[in-house]
């Protein structure tokens, strides 16, 4: 156990330490840009970045990944908000880490050995594109300085780690090209044009709702929506840590772990989150690896507000989107190109509308789910290929299924039968086939009886272990003399 504690906290202790600095500079404009798109105050979403990455960091199941307040979940937000208000938005809030709780209790995380590759690259590129133009309203029409400051931030970030290895260059871009900001008294959109910042520590309250049946039907569809959502991110997210890093992650406790911090979140007066994918990347690339990184940022977050808030307030937006930007340049897997060349069409065409979908909508979850759906369509088609091969001696009718019989091949099957014939012995044989459901073992009744119509003796061969057991269960007709080893 204590070995395990050193080797998730303390093995990397100075990386971990500077990575988190890091992040929790990118964090405050991101947490306040996120709580106006939810509609509430810029703390609830400063509130719920400092409470989620600092409870993550002891139960979640991913070290080193960020957790904190998200757009994908803001987005989910806003209508609850606006129509019901603040107090409704922390008990769903609440719901959503309960359900989240549920999930991973129930280990619903092996769900994510169905989402294919493509949809994984899709998600990545998607998510690039994604924070690449939350970027953009901060450059465009603003002043000729602020082109120059981007401009800066990706050549320190870009060459600065060539030389200096020991401290992450977007902190140094951040503290330099603040400095430089402030004493030249250059005018440039800072952090504290996005929003008011309060320097106070979150308070435990019960949020003022009627604790009735009615306030569960309002809340219940947006916790739903969130934890989904907020898992999917989540796990994806663990998945590409894990491979940027070469460990494994426990996905289940990860679910629990985000549950638990959201439900502490929706009662200190933050808003439900996840993992986040940008400052994730920003952490592995600044060398954080541990549980270290990901409470450092949480903690620092609240520090830099509370303690030096003033200052923070200060930080000019150019500099942080120049880090963002070159976070996208990191994120978005640029092998995609040559992977739309060499992959099958299919799997190509799963990762565009991955993309499409995502960038269209905004939502991380439809984009997924279409791609997961797309997929799974054209593995059926793939696989719904069944041949049927006659051959015959002097006295049988030999019919050599080959391919697997389940509810997208049955037309097929039953077509490639001639049941004309009369009076024969017919063999029907399954050695290079399965059979997989209801509507397979219903297509070999069907054909059974058709055949039987005109006084042929049918024989079913080759079945192997588990189609036999399938077939003697849910077959309609008359086994006897039926069913062939």
């Amino acid at each position: 156990m204590l070995e395990k504690i050193k080797k998730e906290w303390f093995t990397n202790v100075r990386a971990d330490i500077l990575a988190g600095a890091v992040v929790a500079l990118a964090l405050i404009p991101e947490a306040i840009a996120f709580s106006i798109i939810a509609g509430v105050d810029p703390m609830v979403g400063l509130y719920a970045s400092f409470i989620i990455a600092v409870t993550i960091s002891f139960v979640g199941g991913r070290p080193g990944m960020i957790s904190a307040a998200t757009g994908a979940m803001a987005l989910l937000m806003g209508p609850l908000v606006k129509n019901y208000g603040l107090d409704y938005l922390f008990a769903a809030t609440v719901l959503t880490g309960i359900i989240q709780l549920l999930f991973g209790i129930f280990k619903i995380a092996k769900l994510m050995k169905f989402i294919p590759r493509a949809v994984m690259i899709g998600f990545v590129n998607a998510l690039a594109i994604l924070v690449f133009m939350a970027q953009v309203p901060h450059i465009l029409g603003e002043s000729a300085m602020t082109y120059i400051f981007v401009g800066v931030s990706l050549i320190i970030v870009y060459v600065l780690p060539r030389f200096v290895k020991s401290i992450p260059a977007p902190l140094i871009a951040i503290v330099v090209l603040t400095a430089i900001t402030i004493y030249a008294g250059i005018d440039l959109k800072v952090v504290g044009d996005l929003g008011a910042i309060t320097r106070s520590f979150p308070e435990f309250f019960i949020p003022h709702i009627p604790f009735n049946w009615e306030t569960f039907v309002i809340i219940f569809p947006y916790s739903i929506a969130l934890a989904i959502v907020g898992l999917l991110e989540s796990l994806l997210t663990s998945s590409i840590v894990d491979d940027m890093t070469g460990t494994e992650s426990n996905k289940n406790r990860e679910a629990k772990g985000q549950g638990i911090a959201n439900i502490i979140t929706g009662f200190f007066g933050g808003m439900a989150g996840c993992a986040m994918i940008g400052q994730s990347v920003i952490n592995v690339k600044s060398g954080g690896r541990g549980r270290l990184s990901t409470f450092v940022a949480g903690v620092l977050l609240m520090f830099l507000i509370i303690v030096l808030g003033d200052l923070v307030v200060k930080i000019p937006m150019p500099v942080l989107v120049g880090i963002m930007i070159m976070v996208c340049i990191g994120t978005f897997d640029w092998s995609s190109f040559t992977y739309l060349k060499k992959a099958p069409r299919t799997d190509a065409t799963v990762m565009l509308v991955t993309v499409i979908i995502v960038v269209a909508t905004h939502d991380l979850s439809k984009g997924v789910i279409a791609g997961v759906i797309l997929s799974a369509v054209f593995f059926v088609t793939k696989i719904a290929k069944i041949r049927v091969t006659e051959r015959t001696t002097t006295d049988v009718i030999f019919f050599d299924i080959e391919g697997q019989l389940f509810f997208a091949s049955v037309e097929e099957f039953i077509d490639s039968f001639d049941f004309q014939v009369k009076e024969k012995n017919i063999i029907i044989d399954f050695t290079n086939s399965h059979v997989w459901d209801d509507s397979a073992v219903g297509a070999i009744d069907k054909v059974v009886m058709k055949y039987r119509e005109n006084d042929n003796r049918i024989t079913i061969q080759g079945l192997d272990a588990t189609s036999k057991k399938l077939v003697e269960k849910l077959t309609i007709i008359e086994k006897s003399n039926l069913l062939s080893n």
